[in-house]
C-alpha cells in the first residue's frame, strides 16, 4: 500500500541551476526506471537522446515530456538551468482521474512530447506548477500524494493545451473514432453508475449496434467488454493502492453486492480480490506490480 509518508518513492523534484560543465541525467535508472518525467528547460541549451532514435536539441524556453517507456538521457549544456520532473505510475492514475478529458490525457501520456520551438508563453503558464510541484516534495512537512497528483493533473493539461490536442480533438468530432472517443469519455465518468449500453448509446446519438460495430472494428471489443475491462482496472487499483475493504470498494465501485462484485472481479481475472490483493502486497515488494495501471483501460 501506498502512504504519503512514501510519496518520494513515486515522485522526484529537481532544479537544476547552471553549471560551468555539461551534465548528464539519466531518467530510467534506479528508483526512476517506471517515472513519467518532464524537463522544463528555461535557460540555455541541451541535448536529449532518445533511444534508436536521432538525438533532439532543445532551446530554451521549452518543454518535453517522457513516458517511462522512452528510454532516454538529457545532456544540459553549460549554462543550461531548469526544471526535472518525475511521478511514478500511480500518481499519473491519480492525476488523471476519472472525468470526461481523462481519456484524452491517457493517450497524451503514453507518447514523448517536445515542443517544435521555443514558446515562452506556455512555458510561462507551466512554470509555477512545475516549481509548485518541486517545492511539495521539498518541504518533508507537508509533501502530500494529493498536491502532487493535483500538480500533475494540471501539468498534464497544460501540456495538453500546449500541444494543441484539445483544439485538435474538438475538431475531429464526427465520424466512428469520434463515436469511439466520446464513448470513452462517457465511461469514464459514469463507469460507476453500472448504466447501460442502450443508455450510453442514447447520449452519444447512436444505435446500439453502431456502436458495437465501431468498438468492434476499432478495438476488437464490445462496448460491454470495455465497461467491464475499466471497471476492473479501478478494482485493481483499488486493491493495490488503498487499505479499503472489499466491501468499501464494491460500493464505490457502485455493486450493490459485495459478494457479485467477487464474482465479477473473479470470473475477469481469475482471482478473488482478497487474493489479488496479497498477491500486489507480495509482489510490491519485488518492484513488480500486477497492474499496469491507466494503461490497462485501453
Amino acid at each position: 500500500m501506498v502512504s504519503d509518508s512514501g510519496i518520494h518513492l513515486h515522485a522526484r523534484g529537481e532544479w537544476r541551476e547552471p553549471s560551468l560543465t555539461l551534465r548528464t541525467i539519466r531518467f530510467q535508472k534506479g528508483l526512476y526506471a517506471q517515472f513519467h518525467h518532464l524537463c522544463l528547460l528555461q535557460a540555455g541549451t541541451a541535448t536529449l537522446a532518445l533511444e534508436g532514435e536521432e538525438p533532439r536539441s532543445l532551446q530554451a524556453p521549452t518543454i518535453a515530456y517522457m513516458p517511462p517507456q522512452s528510454r532516454c538521457e538529457l545532456h544540459m549544456a553549460a549554462g543550461a538551468a531548469g526544471f526535472i520532473i518525475g511521478a511514478s505510475t500511480q500518481i499519473i492514475v491519480d492525476a488523471i482521474g476519472d472525468r470526461a478529458e481523462s481519456y484524452a490525457l491517457r493517450i497524451f501520456s503514453e507518447q514523448p512530447w517536445f515542443m517544435a520551438e521555443p514558446d515562452a508563453e506556455a512555458v510561462n503558464e507551466l512554470q509555477p506548477l512545475v516549481a509548485g510541484f518541486v517545492r511539495e516534495l521539498g518541504d518533508p512537512s507537508r509533501a502530500s500524494w494529493m498536491a502532487i497528483a493535483a500538480y500533475m493533473r494540471l501539468i498534464f493539461m497544460a501540456l495538453w493545451r500546449a500541444a494543441g490536442a484539445e483544439a485538435a480533438e474538438q475538431r475531429g468530432r464526427g465520424g466512428g473514432a469520434s463515436v469511439l472517443q466520446r464513448y470513452r469519455q462517457l465511461v469514464e465518468i459514469g463507469f460507476r453508475q453500472h448504466r447501460s449500453i442502450t443508455d450510453y448509446a442514447r447520449e452519444l446519438g447512436v444505435t446500439t449496434d453502431r456502436l458495437h460495430s465501431i468498438c468492434s472494428s476499432e478495438l476488437g471489443r464490445s462496448p460491454v467488454q470495455l465497461l467491464h475491462e475499466r471497471v476492473v482496472q479501478e478494482a485493481k487499483l483499488r486493491l493495490e493502492r488503498s487499505a479499503r475493504t472489499v466491501q468499501e470498494i464494491s460500493d464505490g465501485l457502485g455493486f450493490r453486492d459485495p459478494t457479485y462484485f467477487s464474482h465479477f472481479f473473479k470470473k475477469k481475472t481469475g482471482f478473488s480480490p482478497a487474493i489479488y490483493r496479497d498477491l500486489a502486497r507480495k509482489s510490491e515488494a519485488s518492484t513488480v506490480t500486477l497492474s499496469s495501471g491507466y494503461a490497462d483501460w485501453p
